[in-house]
């Protein structure tokens, strides 16, 4: 606690920052694209269902997040709760979650963000070569326009957090007036055989389809990052998480069964399945707005994501897990100036040479282990701290928690079976770093 008073983030964020970081972390990539892919593969028309499965999930575990973030107002969200709870090595393993929560979902939305700014240009007469637009595994060099995406929000969260949310409030307002229009344009194009085989893939293609648009959601999560630059924390904090996270639920149902009521589910595995949806049914000008909201929304997005990932390894470094640079700060700008520039770097490796499909489901993973952890350690605070004063009580958390945990763990269960083995060579890296490096660093061992 004595390194997190002598080297603190500037306090400048309130309540509704928090909830338009939530909802603009959350309406991006998910709603954009993997809605359409999740359909095609998985879920079919139920893929509405699946959203709101995973939105329980997701309430289930932040009512839990919102009790210790709350009460332990700090940088570092899951990280460092479970750093609290359950320890140095555990947590560690919840920061190898995160990294693939944060910068692997951030690589997910920059290759996302690319797709429908390649259409967009597409749609205007201008043909980017496929060679700079898609990944090596898909025939092409690099992932171009997904780089350059990267780049800049790294640059903007370099410049400070205060001017990337004001860019986020524009974005979010723009985002949310787009998905209006969509839903206009698209009700009455709503054709109702599109519905009749509305499980297509059965009760299991269902949950698949929950789990793997799962990293959709994580927008509530990286509201808790911003713990120590809340303004009120004990009081914004759980308006920020429970609001963002009710609101974005709402909103992907709704879009899910417009989308898959306007086209057969089975045309949306693209790029840009919302805007190609449109232009199917007659409306190009209704297809270009949606690709304009889209490469603006899903830049909110990828703020949201690296922003999160930066406040993590600055934690991390904080704690003397990783090297001291990462939780330097600008002189000017108050930022982990370090932790931006790195973070960018990774994002625009992954998102120009990984295929968007991998990214998602490795994403999802890493998100789905840090709130089994983080729903775990609201109980156990709970049985050995019962004295500790609590802004946020969450209800019933005794069921509450261990639904999460349960709810969790079988999404796990279902994405394992099609990502484990990058899954648990990842994890098995992340033990070989800490005992062959953290460890022997660590204020802990000393």
């Amino acid at each position: 606690m004595e390194e997190v008073k002598k080297n603190s983030l500037k306090k400048s964020l309130g309540a509704l920052d928090l909830v338009l970081l939530g909802v603009g972390g959350a309406i991006g990539t998910g709603i954009f694209v993997l809605t359409g892919v999740a359909a095609a593969e998985h879920a079919g028309p139920a893929i509405a269902i699946s959203f709101i499965i995973s939105g329980l999930v997701c309430m289930f575990a932040g009512l839990a997040y919102t009790e210790l973030a709350s009460t332990v107002p700090i940088a570092g969200s899951a990280y460092t709760y479970s750093y609290i709870v359950f320890g140095e090595l555990v947590a560690w393993l919840v920061a190898c979650g995160l990294i693939l929560e944060y910068t692997v979902a951030a690589s997910t939305v920059a290759a996302g963000w690319s797709g429908y700014f390649v259409g967009m240009l597409k749609q205007g007469g201008v043909e980017l070569p496929e060679y700079l637009t898609k990944v090596p595994s898909e025939g092409g060099v690099i992932n171009l326009p997904a780089v350059c995406i990267a780049l800049f929000v790294g640059l903007l969260l370099y410049s400070g957090t205060r001017e990337s949310v004001i860019v986020n409030r524009v974005l979010v307002g723009l985002k949310l007036t787009i998905i209006f229009v969509f839903l206009v344009v698209a009700v009455p194009h709503i054709k109702m055989e599109n519905y009749a085989n509305f499980f297509p893939f059965g009760i299991n293609g269902v949950l698949t389809g929950a789990g793997t648009i799962f990293f959709a959601y994580l927008g509530f999560d990286a509201v808790a990052t911003t713990a120590e630059e809340c303004r009120n924390p004990k009081k914004d904090i759980p308006i920020g998480i429970i609001g963002g996270l009710t609101i974005c639920t709402l909103i992907y149902a709704v879009v899910a069964m417009a989308l898959t009521g306007i086209v057969n589910y089975s045309t949306l595995n693209n790029a840009e399945p919302m805007a190609r949806a449109l232009r199917d049914n007659g409306s190009n000008i209704g297809s270009a707005l949606v690709a304009t909201g889209a490469i603006a929304g899903m830049v909110t997005v990828l703020l949201v994501m690296m922003y999160g990932q930066t406040r993590i390894f600055f934690a991390m470094s904080r704690d003397g897990l990783i090297p001291a640079a990462f939780s330097k700060l600008h002189k000017k700008y108050g930022t982990p100036y370090i932790n931006c520039i790195l973070v960018a770097v990774a994002v625009c490796l992954i998102s120009g040479f990984t295929p968007i499909r991998t990214m998602g489901e490795m994403s999802s993973l890493g998100t789905l282990v840090a709130f089994c952890v983080v729903s775990s350690g609201v109980v156990v605070l709970r049985i050995q701290r019962p004295d500790i004063p609590r802004a946020f009580h969450c209800p019933a958390v005794f069921v509450v928690a261990p639904l999460a945990v349960i709810s969790c763990g079988y999404l796990i269960y279902t994405l394992l079976l099609e990502s484990g083995k990058p899954f648990f060579i990842w994890f098995a890296f992340g033990l070989a770093v800490y005992f062959f490096y953290s460890r022997k660093r660590s204020p802990l061992n000393k």
